[in-house]
């Protein structure tokens, strides 16, 4: 598996909620939060974004934006955002080509069988666009409170 640590993140321009493109460098001089998941709506899904939607304040205060990725259309994000009150943009990847960038479009497994999918990651981005930490297979619990605090370390 490949690393991005300490790389330049991978530039993208997808399309968010509302169809508008979206653009990594539209960010530059602010940290990125950018998560990756399988699918709106889905158990873990929804208790992560409803997570980091309960913690968005302090993320704010840090000068950090976060931005959701999934193959997900427009019209599920926005009843995703609608549903659980998400201050974020959700971002669509239809066509996997940003996650399989970012090394997280895996084969994975379930009840016995193989598919290609989202393996739930989370990348931080500095002010200059470097990858400062990376979290791959993310386990939801707890997670949020250890990207805040990466953050807020990084901030001394």
């Amino acid at each position: 598996m490949k690393t991005l640590l300490n790389e330049k993140a991978p530039e993208f321009t997808l399309l968010n909620e509302k169809g508008e493109p979206v653009s990594l460098s539209d960010f530059l001089g602010r940290k990125v939060v950018l998560y990756f998941y399988p699918k709106d709506m889905t158990p873990g899904c929804t208790t992560q974004a409803c997570d980091f939607r309960d913690y968005h304040e302090s993320f704010s205060e840090l000068n950090a934006v976060i931005l959701g990725v999934s193959p997900d259309t427009p019209e599920q994000h926005t009843k995703f955002i609608d549903k659980y009150g998400l201050p974020f943009s959700l971002l669509v990847d239809e066509n996997h080509k940003v996650s399989e960038e970012y090394g997280v479009w895996v084969l994975k497994k379930m009840y016995g069988r193989e598919f290609m999918g989202i393996e739930r990651s989370t990348f931080l981005i500095d002010e200059n666009g470097m990858v400062t930490q990376e979290w791959r297979k993310v386990k939801v619990k707890d997670h949020i409170q250890e990207v805040l605090t990466s953050i807020q370390e990084g901030e001394k």
